[in-house]
């Protein structure tokens, strides 16, 4: 048996999923790599890059798990959605300084 995640989600009134804690670690990885490396990325670049960087090592929907590790690191602070022009932009929150 696999180990699990219970994911969180931005949303108090929307549930989060099970899901295999070795595939989150995986995506969650890239993400914030990415996110390092770019500081921030529109949605569609960052589930494009997640896709391109895990190709041929991820067994599953690269974009179904992008979407559902990001919602779970913005429930828990530590990736921020914000918008610019009319598009989703995810980047590591800013640090008071």
């Amino acid at each position: 048996m696999s180990d699990k995640i219970m994911t969180l989600h931005p949303d108090p009134a929307k549930q989060g999923v099970n899901i295999d804690r070795a595939k989150y670690d995986v995506v969650k990885a890239a993400i914030l790599e990415l996110l390092a490396e770019h500081g921030e990325l529109t949605f569609s670049a960052l589930t494009t890059a997640v896709n391109d960087r895990l190709q041929g090592t991820f067994d599953g929907s690269v974009s179904w798990y992008v979407v559902t590790v990001k919602l779970d690191l913005e429930a828990r602070g530590v990736v921020e959605r914000a918008k610019q022009s009319g598009q989703q932009i995810v980047r590591l929150p800013k640090t008071a300084e």
